[in-house]
């Protein structure tokens, strides 16, 4: 009975997680159409490039990776593993395209 109990709570604190998560991630974007959410590539593409050296360069490529995949690493750099169609766009030259 004991081991019941535990499961139980274990599965409603995973649920209440989960449901916390996406409540957090859904606030920061915007509903478009029929369910498709899209996010605001402007605003995640300048905090992506605040600390470039080439801030127009970055954000160009920024926002043309966010308008393709509809997704933007969060920081400043790295996280390519959380949002992998960004991070698997290359140039002609077979480089990364997105900062």
């Amino acid at each position: 009975m004991a081991i019941l109990r535990r499961t139980l709570v274990l599965l409603l604190i995973l649920f209440c997680l989960t449901t916390y998560e996406l409540h957090v991630h859904a606030a920061d974007d915007t509903k478009v159409g029929e369910g498709v959410v899209k996010i605001d590539c402007g605003g995640r593409c300048k905090g992506r490039c605040s600390k470039s050296s080439r801030t127009k360069l970055c954000l160009r490529a920024c926002n043309s990776c966010c308008f393709r995949c509809n997704c933007v690493p969060p920081g400043t750099a790295g996280n390519h593993h959380l949002c992998p169609c960004y991070a698997s766009i290359t140039t002609r030259g077979g480089r990364l395209k997105c900062p």
